[in-house]
């Protein structure tokens, strides 16, 4: 017997400036992208009365909420990144678990976040 399971994504972007500490290239300087950010939140129960599994406009607030600590900052500057390189797999890891908090109670778990810095790459943390 199958079990039914929705699957909702929301992108938003934000704007900041970081260095690659150790990377050895043109990236170890000071530069800037705006980053986009996908977060994926998975459910097995539609609401009764609304038949959604979570309004679209509550997980992009929330993720608005995040993203407004890393928005036009130097994300070097920033406490986590000054103790851990500011790439993409360490952007979308932290989004994630400070994303997380905002799902507890809610019937929805969050699969995973995605960081591109531009569209022909990205990173993705989730936890298994």
């Amino acid at each position: 017997m199958s079990v039914p399971l929705w699957r909702l994504a929301v992108r938003s972007e934000f704007s900041a400036a970081h260095a690659l500490r150790h990377y050895r290239g043109k990236c170890e300087a000071v530069h800037g992208h705006n980053f986009a950010v996908e977060v994926l939140v998975e459910g097995k129960k539609l609401d009764e009365e609304t038949e959604l599994l979570m309004d679209f406009k509550e997980i992009k607030n929330r993720l608005k909420e995040v993203l407004e600590k890393l928005d036009h900052q130097d994300l070097n500057q920033l406490p986590f990144f000054g103790e851990h390189n500011p790439s993409s797999e360490n952007i979308s890891a932290w989004i994630f678990k400070n994303l997380r908090p905002f799902f507890a109670g809610e019937p929805v778990r969050l699969v995973s976040v995605t960081v591109a810095e531009k569209s022909t790459q990205s990173a993705t943390y989730m936890e298994i």
